[in-house]
């Protein structure tokens, strides 16, 4: 029994291995060769027309990734048979960028019937939103197939809140195979994109490590009581908004974290030296962001025979 239940790992592992060897950059090179072209030029139109379209998809790949994998399944409406992610509390009224995405599958449905899936073209609108608000580029590992299901528990359960202090965001980073160093970095991206006041309420009000002219500089739109301003937003990176840059860790030197869950990556813990390094070098951050980006995309994805490749993003294939 015992060599038996080895021998069930050891076909585990090789299967898991190979799911991830099974990504590669030159996926679409023959069966769809204008993908990549196709996704970008529609990412750039989106993201000059709202620069916090860039940083909505973003998050739209990494709220995929972190919920059983990147497999788009954060796309998928309700139906009678599942409760989807986007009802879920960390997606309920802030996630956004889905008709992007759509569009997005449209043109690349007329280029190439049933062979891009969306949770390959989550990963590289992720990438090329990044570059077109000036941040670094990378090569992104392609060939996932696209999610059945989706579970609005495990969406729950599996993205870490922006209350979450330095211990929880660790290990929930630890979870996904996500490293300290990738922790902060992917927390990098919070150079761009806004958060609404629930978000941020707590810290402004109760929290002393926080500048304090930053903090009343957003009290007015952000009042104590809650179910005051509870949507109203505020840039994560106060300093250069609809940039991607390094400023979000020089804005964490200064006690200027926006959320909770920012500030604790330089409180006087482990990780603030990795926040004084990327603070310092815009280059050590690109590097390690482009990195932990790469990392992330490889968890868990359905490769081969699993899943499918969604005609349309939102729904499961009739």
């Amino acid at each position: 029994m015992a060599s038996a239940s080895c021998l069930s790992l050891l076909v585990l592992i090789a299967m898991a291995s190979t799911a991830s060897a099974q990504l590669s950059s030159t996926f679409y090179d023959t069966s769809c060769p204008n993908a990549l072209s196709t996704i970008k030029s529609a990412v750039t139109a989106a993201v000059s027309s709202e620069a916090r379209m860039g940083a909505s998809l973003v998050r739209l790949h990494f709220h995929d990734c972190f919920v059983d994998g990147c497999d788009g399944s954060v796309l998928l409406a309700d139906t009678g048979s599942f409760i989807g992610e986007q009802g879920a509390a960390p997606n309920n009224g802030s996630i956004r960028g889905m008709n992007v995405i759509d569009n997005i599958k449209t043109q690349v449905e007329a280029v190439c019937k049933q062979t891009v899936s969306c949770a390959d073209i989550l990963a590289v609108a992720a990438r090329d939103s990044v570059v077109a608000l000036g941040g670094p580029t990378w090569t992104v590992l392609l060939g996932r197939r696209d999610s059945t299901t989706a579970s609005k528990t495990n969406a729950e359960t599996d993205l870490p809140p922006p209350s979450f202090d330095l211990t929880n965001l660790t290990t929930a980073f630890n979870n996904k195979q996500l490293s300290v160093t990738d922790m902060v970095a992917l927390s990098g991206a919070h150079t761009i994109g806004q958060a609404q006041c629930l978000n941020f309420r707590d810290r402004l009000y109760n929290e002393t490590n926080i500048d304090t002219t930053f903090a009343t500089s957003l009290k007015a739109n952000c009042p104590r009581p809650t179910g005051s301003g509870d949507g109203s937003l505020a840039p994560l990176d106060t300093t250069t908004p609809n940039s991607f840059d390094n400023a979000y860790y020089s804005n964490l030197l200064s006690q200027k974290g926006l959320l909770h869950s920012d500030q604790v990556l330089f409180n006087g813990g482990s990780t603030d030296n990795t926040v004084r390094n990327f603070a310092s070098s815009a280059a050590a951050f690109s590097s390690a962001f482009a990195t932990a980006m790469v990392n992330m995309g490889n968890i868990a994805p359905k490769t081969g025979t699993q899943g499918q490749i969604r005609l349309t993003c939102s729904k499961v294939n009739s």
